[in-house]
């Protein structure tokens, strides 16, 4: 049996919210492999991992810019909810997301990036925003879209000030027609995508291991059930079916008319203007991700 140390069982209770012998139980079996825990917890029927939400770890803004049929996002964490709510703190955040267009996302160009006004970086601006306003900020992620043709919309939800809040999305559709309703239906596709959190565009954008594994999940939890094998494969069949439904953009219900696939609202689109319309892209950023992902990552490297 895996010595389970009492950290490796509370970082498993945060993801799972499963009970703590549970988690134990979990990670022993699993020879401490955290991963192979929370399969062995949802299989169990223990754990609601793959839909907990709201795993925010820090506060700040997102921040939102678009330009023709260009858009950025960025995220800056801050210690508290009245930085976010702080005039000198949005205006800094606005302005490192009009940056984060010509840096084309890129993080580390963003940083390096000469802010205007002042003639200093990015980063240095950030250290100088943190000595006036007195609460430590990260510059925690940032992410651009951009096609030839067609349209990139933004979308902010639980917004604090024009195009900053605590959600933000950028959709980017190809066509070739540059029109008022192509940008209203990229509007619509970015609140859809605020409220409905895809991960990927289509089925086929979904990393295959990520299928497999739920595959498998899905196979043992059919297997418990004590059904014929038969009755297994159609039952797995179609919980993958609404597990594609879950994330894949395309697939989902549209949340606007709460009718349509989103690959039909597309198609129609396409029929009305008379040239294809297709999803180039998404990206979803909520307040905390950044942060969060970060930790994680100083975990692994200091385990």
């Amino acid at each position: 049996m895996a010595d389970v140390s009492a950290a490796l069982v509370k970082q498993l209770r945060e993801r799972t919210g499963a009970g703590m012998m549970d988690c134990k139980k979990a990670l022993a079996d699993t020879e401490g492999d955290i991963e192979a825990a929370v399969d062995w917890l949802r299989q169990k029927g223990l754990s609601q991992a793959a839909k907990k939400a709201g795993r925010t770890a820090a506060d700040g803004l997102i921040g939102v810019h678009t330009a023709g049929t260009s858009g950025a996002i960025v995220e800056v964490n801050a210690e508290t909810d009245f930085v976010a709510r702080n005039e000198t703190f949005q205006d800094f955040v606005g302005k490192v997301t009009e940056l984060a267009l010509s840096a084309g996302g890129d993080l580390e160009t963003l940083k390096q990036t000469i802010y205007p006004e002042t003639g200093r970086t990015v980063e240095e601006e950030l250290t100088q925003t943190i000595a006036t306003i007195g609460e430590n900020m990260k510059l925690s992620r940032s992410a651009a879209l951009s096609v030839d043709r067609g349209a990139v919309s933004a979308y902010v939800h639980n917004q604090l000030a024009p195009n900053l809040g605590k959600i933000g999305v950028l959709v980017a559709l190809e066509a070739d027609v540059e029109s008022e309703k192509l940008e209203g239906l990229a509007k619509q596709l970015a609140m859809h995508v605020a409220a409905a959190q895809p991960n990927a565009v289509s089925q086929a954008d979904i990393d295959p291991a990520v299928v497999e594994r739920e595959r498998r999940v899905l196979e043992q939890q059919a297997r418990d059930s004590g059904k014929p094998e038969n009755i297994i494969e159609k039952m797995v069949e179609g919980r993958l079916r609404k597990f594609y439904e879950e994330i894949a953009l395309l697939d989902q219900l549209f949340v606007v008319d709460g009718e349509s696939r989103v690959r039909d609202v597309i198609k129609k689109a396409s029929d009305d203007l008379g040239t294809e319309v297709k999803v180039a892209g998404f990206v979803r950023f909520s307040l905390g991700e950044g942060a969060e992902s970060e930790s994680e990552e100083e975990s692994a490297a200091s385990a």
